[in-house]
């Protein structure tokens, strides 16, 4: 019924950064062939935002292949923790969603992480289901499974209680809460980003206080956005989504650094690691083509080969070389100005237009690129603001009929 289990944690180890602990993952697996039963896996989504892209689909692939090797997977939508908000690496209090909110975002969700998961495999629970339903009684006795001790442990309540900033009581109750959800779940299995290190391994805590034997916590790295600094995500404009155009997101990928796409490979693609160390050795595979395999993976994985075949053809026919297109050797070149004097050591883009002499002005430059004028390698770029990741051989596009390669 099961792959055997050296096969199963090779297949799930990939891209982790910890699993804790995984001498109890190994025997967790073993007992579960052993009386051909499945294990139960969780991963808990608190839809605050209304859209996935490929850095939230890290942990939503790694229970794709869960799937795949004859798990159970239960997907917990934090309708009810959402609506608390989680203060997860914040200084300040999160600002709490209407159920409004929630459900928008919840019904969002559902139809994007179908793109990945396996739609009969895979079990929607709301945590509003058991977390609403508690009385005071209940909500005390939860409390009284854990200190206020060991919530101040999460760095970011230890660092705003040194520096004197507020600490709402409520803001409390998240970690207690999402590791309610396990007890409820009996789960076997956690899954979530390292970012989740505390409130996972209050799951853990929980389910002993309860009496059932503690989840192995299993822990994804987060992806670096396409600045190539921040964590991906929308609001700071560095992401890719899934639900994109396959153009939009071919050229989005075609504008990451060569140093970015051995994580991107690994989170983002099942191509076999060795073949990616081939890939990604410059020496063996031009970087232009990686990346091209890379944008034709991912787009496959949510829009189908047929679209990511298009998308390629597409980018080609733009920026490639094709019988009755210009070559990139007839572009105009446009020297990569310098950055020395900006404050991330990156040129900003409405910073670049200027400097270049693309844009008379600081203010006209603005403008162009909030009005999408400003396409790098057919990534259109349209936060002025932006740090640029630029490189020689870079096509730029300015306004609808202008074009230079960057040298």
């Amino acid at each position: 019924m099961f792959i055997d289990v050296e096969t199963q944690l090779e297949k799930i180890a990939r891209g982790t950064t910890e699993i804790v602990p995984i001498s109890e993952l190994k025997e967790k697996l073993r007992r579960a062939a052993k009386e051909e039963r499945p294990l139960q896996i969780k991963l808990g989504l608190d839809p605050t935002a209304p859209g996935i892209h490929i850095g939230n689909a890290v942990v939503l692939r790694k229970l794709r292949q869960f799937q795949d090797l004859g798990h159970e997977v239960t997907v917990i939508i934090g309708d009810f923790t959402a609506m608390i908000g989680d203060p997860t690496g914040k200084s300040e209090t999160r600002k709490q969603l209407s159920p409004e909110e929630v459900a928008n975002n919840a019904r969002t969700y559902a139809d994007q992480y179908h793109k990945i998961l396996d739609p009969a495999k895979t079990k929607v629970v709301f945590n509003s289901q058991w977390l609403g339903k508690l009385n005071l009684y209940d909500l005390v006795n939860l409390l009284a499974r854990t200190t206020v001790a060991r919530i101040l442990e999460r760095d970011d309540f230890t660092n705003r209680f040194k520096q004197g900033l507020p600490i709402h009581t409520h803001e409390l109750m998240y970690p207690i809460c999402q590791g309610y959800d396990s007890v409820v779940l009996k789960s076997d299995v956690e899954i979530g980003g390292t970012e989740q290190r505390f409130n996972i391994m209050m799951g853990r805590d929980l389910q002993r206080e309860h009496g059932i034997e503690p989840q192995v916590a299993l822990f994804m790295p987060l992806l670096v956005g396409l600045d190539g600094v921040e964590k991906m995500s929308k609001s700071k404009n560095n992401a890719v989504g899934i639900d994109e155009e396959p153009g939009e997101i071919f050229g989005k990928l075609m504008s990451i650094s060569d140093e970015m796409m051995p994580s991107y490979f690994e989170l983002c693609t099942d191509v076999p690691l060795e073949e990616v160390k081939i890939l990604t050795d410059s020496s063996k595979t031009h970087p232009k083509e990686a990346k091209k395999r890379l944008a034709r993976e991912v787009i496959s994985l949510y829009h189908g080969q047929e679209s990511a075949d298009k998308a390629d053809a597409d980018f080609e026919a733009l920026f490639g070389r094709g019988k009755n297109e210009i070559s990139l050797d007839d572009l105009p070149e446009l020297a990569i100005p310098d950055a020395s004097d900006e404050p991330t050591g990156k040129l900003r883009a409405a910073s670049f237009l200027v400097k270049a002499g693309l844009s008379p002005t600081s203010g006209e430059a603005k403008r162009l690129v909030q009005q999408g004028g400003l396409t790098i390698d057919g990534t259109k770029i349209t936060d002025p603001g932006q740090p640029l990741e630029l490189s020689a051989g870079q096509v730029v596009k300015v306004g609808k009929h202008r074009f230079f390669r960057l040298i």
